[in-house]
């Protein structure tokens, strides 16, 4: 079974519920999944550290919600390897959020003879079925630091095409360091 869709997982409440229970023993989370993002930041580090970018793209959250890790690594893939093959050494592209929020899933069998696998909501507590990041409104995303205008719209247009694998809505802002 695949991933469910981002509507399971309501935007009014975005914390997950955490379970407190007189015996220890099930007050907590057992098993937190794996992160599935492989690095947090690319690109020429060294030229960053020295003062020598003068442009940052940014992408900015227009409302509050979740990402979870696999959206996260899908944009930091496509965003990492068009910047390296568009102007390889002259950015440096950092991800600004982690995913700290443990989701779960209360799975239930559907069809016939379900009755007899199933517990319903007797022990609805869920497993855990991955991460999220929670991203509050107008938080920065992804930021790419370019030394001149011609890569800064390079990365303005490959946030663009990352855009769409963002769960919510968002912005891409362009500014001028010095």
């Amino acid at each position: 079974m695949g991933l469910r869709k981002a509507a399971s997982y309501s935007k009014k409440r975005i914390r997950t519920y955490t379970r407190k229970s007189a015996k220890r023993k099930k007050a907590y989370v057992k098993a937190i999944p794996a992160i599935k993002i492989v690095k947090y930041n690319m690109g020429n580090k060294a030229a960053h550290v020295a003062g020598k970018h003068n442009y940052v793209v940014s992408m900015l959250a227009d409302e509050k919600a979740q990402m979870r890790d696999n959206a996260l690594e899908s944009c930091r893939m496509i965003i990492n390897k068009s910047l390296e093959k568009e102007a390889p050494g002259e950015f440096y592209f950092e991800i600004k959020v982690y995913p700290h929020n443990i989701l779960r899933e209360n799975k239930t069998a559907a069809g016939a003879g379900a009755d007899r696998l199933s517990s319903g909501m007797k022990h609805s507590f869920g497993i855990t079925v991955g991460r999220s990041a929670i991203v509050s409104k107008g938080k920065e995303i992804f930021c790419v630091f370019c030394a001149n205008e011609k890569v800064a719209q390079i990365a303005k247009k490959t946030l663009i095409k990352a855009k769409p694998k963002v769960p919510f809505k968002n912005k891409i802002v362009f500014n001028k360091v010095k």
